[in-house]
């Protein structure tokens, strides 16, 4: 234990006793009671907020920026710091500055402002919506909220954070391929240029944690890990349309794509090798007879096209 906290009703107490051993009041509550989980209802009577030191320095550790192993376990479903120096934050915000604005009168945050927030809450793990991107932007140090540009309101002149509503409307409106093609440009810029042996991409379709059902489909480089791009499923469809809509943009040239056995498709291939110049390596499986018993029959024709050389040896390549 490292403070002790206590609420006293202005309207019945003063709290002298508590002051009289040495408690230090914070101030009060905003005058709400839980009613359930996660839903309060105000009741228009605010508590006076006292807590008191149980151990010396106990403010400046909770205070401090990385807690002991023993306190990080009481955190564990808080919102985490940004951990990004705000020269990097900067940074990031000068890549987010081109995106288009589609309010018709800017807002106290610019489009910039409100993207480099969320990228650096994802870099920490914070996926749950727009509460928790509100919660981590208050959580921010003055440093950091200047170099996002962040406005100063009020006497003494503090500065003003993004509410939910504000990120809301963001995630909205905000044009898609924009922001994908700044993700990529800023991505280049920390991880520097591809590297020519990075010759294999993976195309592949996952659903968004937390999203309450919304599927993507997204390409990666397969040895650095690298993201090229991702397309959402439409409602109603399924990956194969995605999938044909971000291979006509991702970077494929003299690349090795490989998918799973649901885009072994003629379109598909066509994309990867006559638009992009590209090679595929698809998967046939048993449920998709047609193209199981053309594979046979080539390879019934000519075994040879199904092996490749190497320092003398053969190797199937299927």
């Amino acid at each position: 234990m490292l403070v002790a906290e206590s609420f006293v009703d202005p309207q019945l107490f003063r709290g002298t006793c508590y002051k009289a051993s040495g408690w230090t009041l914070l101030g009060q509550t905003q005058g709400f009671k839980r009613s359930r989980q996660d839903y309060y209802v105000e009741h228009e009577r605010p508590k006076q907020l006292w807590v008191r030191e149980l151990r010396p320095g106990a403010r400046t550790i909770l205070r401090g920026r990385n807690l002991p192993a023993a306190l990080k376990v009481q955190e564990a479903g808080l919102v985490p710091d940004c951990p990004q120096a705000p020269e990097q934050l900067e940074q990031m915000f000068r890549f987010f500055e081109g995106l288009r604005d589609w309010r018709r009168r800017r807002g106290d945050y610019s489009v910039a402002c409100l993207v480099t927030v969320v990228v650096g809450a994802a870099l920490c793990g914070v996926h749950r919506g727009q509460r928790d991107l509100a919660a981590f932007a208050a959580g921010l140090t003055p440093a950091q909220m200047r170099a996002l540009r962040f406005p100063r309101h009020g006497n003494p002149r503090r500065y003003s954070v993004p509410k939910e509503t504000t990120f809301f409307r963001l995630l909205s409106n905000l044009d898609n391929r924009a922001l994908e093609q700044a993700l990529l440009d800023w991505q280049n810029h920390v991880l520097g240029p591809p590297a020519a042996e990075d010759d294999q991409v993976s195309v592949d379709g996952k659903e968004l944690l937390s999203s309450q059902g919304v599927e993507i489909v997204s390409a990666y480089a397969v040895k650095s890990g690298r993201w090229l791009g991702s397309e959402r499923i439409a409602e109603g469809s399924n990956e194969i349309p995605a999938a044909q809509a971000l291979l006509r943009r991702a970077p494929l040239e003299g690349k090795l794509v490989t998918l799973d056995a649901l885009h072994t498709q003629t379109e598909t291939a066509r994309i990867i090798v006559q638009e992009r110049g590209a090679d595929y390596l698809m998967t046939v499986k048993g449920n998709q007879p047609g193209v199981a018993a053309t594979v046979q029959g080539l390879y019934e024709r000519s075994p040879r096209a199904f092996f490749y050389g190497t320092s003398g040896r053969a190797g199937p390549t299927l």
